[in-house]
């Protein structure tokens, strides 16, 4: 039996469709789900990635997305939670192309957050001159996913964060009515803040920001 024959036989023994119809109403039923809260999922996972280890290892690639084929959720989870812990300090440069399907399919809020700041970020330090070519492509694609992505990318760069490139995403999509785009840019200034709080005030005072980017941008800093 193999690794993802087994995790779907675990968390259908595991599944709570009480949970699962909870779960559906918070992602706008835009999934269906087995009904396992994280902590659960992650407590299932973890012995049977331990025993599939060398499957996963060499598969990875392609795992992924045979566990993004799932209807549920929480395949799509442990999808781009295995693919981060199998390749965070050894991304190939064609991986992008894997990261960028990543956010494209099955997107919403939980998976998206994950890879950007956890897959995206981290692959861009290990290339970094991939970073404008690939920020620019994901900032003027019509995928508000990947746009949203391009603005939040340096989530926990901290001080390395580039402060240039960051106020540029912001002011390329400030004018967006899209509540996620609106709101990425308020977080991700509101992050860099922390470091840079003068640099990050001025911006806002002189960008025209939309209410919520502002607002979500400066709750901390004053």
């Amino acid at each position: 039996m193999d690794f993802i024959t087994q995790l779907d036989k675990s968390f259908r023994a595991n599944s709570n469709s009480e949970f699962a119809a909870q779960m559906k109403s918070y992602l706008k039923d835009r999934f269906e789900l087995y009904g396992i809260k994280s902590k659960l999922r992650r407590d299932l996972l973890k012995p049977l990635a331990k025993n599939n280890a060398l499957e996963i290892r060499d598969t990875i690639r392609t795992l992924a997305f045979n566990l993004y084929d799932f209807k549920q959720r929480e395949m799509h989870l442990c999808a781009i939670e295995l693919f981060e812990k199998q390749l965070r300090k050894s991304y190939k440069k064609e991986d992008i192309n894997s990261i960028e399907k990543l956010i494209s399919v099955n997107s919403w809020w939980d998976s998206v957050d994950f890879i950007a700041k956890q897959i995206l970020g981290k692959y861009l330090i290990i290339h970094p001159n991939e970073t404008e070519k690939i920020i620019t492509n994901f900032s003027n694609s019509e995928n508000l996913w990947l746009n949203r992505s391009s603005i939040i990318f340096q989530l926990g760069y901290k001080e390395n964060t580039n402060k240039e490139l960051l106020f540029h995403q912001c002011l390329e999509h400030k004018e967006s009515n899209e509540f996620f785009i609106q709101k990425a840019i308020g977080w991700a200034l509101r992050e860099y803040g922390t470091y840079n709080p003068k640099d990050v005030l001025t911006f806002v005072k002189n960008s025209n920001l939309k209410p919520l980017s502002k607002r979500e941008a400066i709750r901390k800093l004053l």
